[in-house]
């Protein structure tokens, strides 16, 4: 399990000063629902805006 979450994401509630993700859980999907093969066919379904 990742010990450290990093997110550029300043806009989104769970984000902390040095890029740190403060959500207890984080959830990826793809855009398709099926298998991705490529980072940019994700979406991180954790954000949550301010």
């Amino acid at each position: 399990m990742a010990q450290d979450v990093l997110c550029e994401v300043k806009n989104c509630k769970y984000w902390a000063e040095g890029n740190k993700c403060t959500a207890e859980a984080i959830y990826v999907v793809s855009h398709s629902g099926k298998e991705a093969n490529h980072q940019k066919e994700t979406d991180c379904k954790t954000f949550e805006p301010l």
